[in-house]
């Protein structure tokens, strides 16, 4: 029997890309517009998810070339995790970063990629595309990060 940890239950920096890529629970969350205060520097939430967002699944369009067709794309990097505030905070990256368990909603422990959805964690009707959006003062949304 192996009594090892889970791989997410490990160090990040000992993830290999594929166990990396698997922690992502398909919220979408991460892919919303911020806005932000100019003088404080302060994140406000807004419901406008990038144009390559799949609302309803949490998943990127087109992942392998997202940094080619949105300038702005953050690539997620163990390295850099102290400096992106904005993650949601039932994000995995960032609750493993802070040493804190996945949720039970997430399908590495639920065992569904709906589960995210069901549990209300996900961009799943609620949002719309920055293709149909407009102004994104317009989108201010009453939800945490």
């Amino acid at each position: 029997m192996n009594s090892g940890k889970a791989f997410w239950e490990k160090p990040l920096s000992s993830l290999d890309r594929g166990e990396w890529e698997a922690l992502c629970d398909g919220c979408g969350r991460c892919c919303l517009h911020k806005l932000e205060d100019d003088e404080t520097g302060e994140l406000f939430p807004t419901n406008v998810a990038c144009k390559l967002l799949d609302r309803r699944a949490g998943q990127c369009t087109d992942y392998p070339n997202r940094k080619k067709l949105v300038e702005d794309c953050v690539k997620l990097d163990p390295a850099k995790l102290d400096e992106l505030e904005w993650l949601p905070t039932t994000c995995a990256y960032r609750l493993r970063w802070e040493g804190k368990p996945l949720p039970d909603w997430h399908y590495l422990i639920s065992g569904s990629r709906e589960s995210v959805h069901e549990a209300g964690q996900s961009t799943r009707g609620w949002t719309v595309s920055e293709v149909d959006a407009g102004d994104l003062e317009w989108h201010l949304v009453d939800r945490p990060l």
